[in-house]
């Protein structure tokens, strides 16, 4: 099937496709070029009917969220890209303790969502700019909390169009990983367990961590959060400082001069400006502390 097909396909699904479509529009970096078809998904059955049918005809797709966390190449991504968004996210109180949530739910609306009800648990993810299907699929956290600590299931369909249910234990869920990476899947929705508490305390903790945000990290350029997973025993953003790093630029990247452990795009930065500020980083600070740095972000090429 050719891509044609597969966008005559998806708009018999009620999807939309543009073409042609600037992805840096569909990053936190702000940078990217453009991709052959951007098709937005109305249902979890729509993705799961498009994901087969590309796979069986071997197009390149790449799914995306919110694009908090990748990098696209500066000549765009030849195939289509199939984005998981507001026709996906839909969100309910289950019981007294559990929300469901899509995919396609900003992490802010599940954390507000929950704080309406006076729901405890997901206070460090306010703040955090994904989505749910991005958020489980890597396990997001931050300020001592993880997904894993509130997840109950998660929905994911594979490349074959089936749609499996996978439940908290066989998840696989460790520090900035799932299950679903290692099986090419992609989440469709969650089930949060949650905890009853007072509303006022989570509003106060929501605003705290939301605060410490606003004044550690670098909010005001494009970014992808934290470019580095955090190594055993240490901080990346104090590796890098220790490095003389802080402020250090290739072409418009640079790190960060508010929180070393930040990439940020602070004039006009292309990708490969991106990629190799990452690369002289990570050599740099092995050279000078024999601590190999891994990048959180995800690169995505063209081919």
């Amino acid at each position: 099937m050719e891509l044609s097909r597969l966008c005559e396909l998806a708009q018999q699904l009620g999807c939309k496709v543009k073409y042609d479509e600037k992805l840096s529009e569909h990053c936190s970096f702000r940078v990217g070029g453009e991709c052959k078809a951007f098709i937005e998904v109305t249902s979890q059955s729509s993705l799961a009917e498009l994901l087969k049918v590309s796979n069986d005809s071997g197009l390149r797709t790449f799914i995306l969220g919110k694009g908090s966390n990748v990098i696209f190449d500066d000549k765009g991504f030849n195939g289509a890209v199939i984005h998981i968004g507001n026709d996906m996210s839909l969100i309910r109180q289950i019981d007294d303790n559990t929300v469901y949530a899509e995919a396609g739910v900003p992490l802010t609306k599940l954390c507000m969502f929950a704080l309406d009800r006076s729901l405890s648990g997901l206070e460090f993810a306010y703040g955090i700019p994904g989505t749910v299907g991005g958020a489980v699929f890597m396990n997001a956290g931050a300020y001592g909390g993880e997904i894993k600590d509130v997840i109950s299931s998660a929905d994911a369909v594979g490349k074959d169009g089936i749609t499996v249910t996978v439940n908290k234990d066989k998840l696989d869920l460790s520090y900035r990983h799932s299950c679903f990476m290692d099986d090419d899947m992609t989440v469709v929705s969650a089930l949060f367990k949650l905890v009853p508490a007072d509303k006022e305390s989570i509003r106060a903790r929501m605003d705290e961590l939301m605060n410490r945000r606003r004044e550690k990290q670098p909010l005001e350029y494009p970014s992808a959060g934290s470019t580095f997973k955090r190594p055993e025993g240490q901080f990346a953003g104090k590796l890098i400082q220790d490095s003389g790093l802080r402020g250090f630029s290739i072409g418009g990247a640079q790190v960060s001069e508010k929180h070393c452990g930040f990439v940020i795009n602070k004039d006009n930065a292309s990708s490969d400006d991106i990629l190799k500020l990452i690369d002289h980083i990570k050599n740099t600070v092995y050279n000078d502390s024999g601590t190999l740095l891994e990048c959180e972000v995800r690169f995505v090429p063209y081919e």
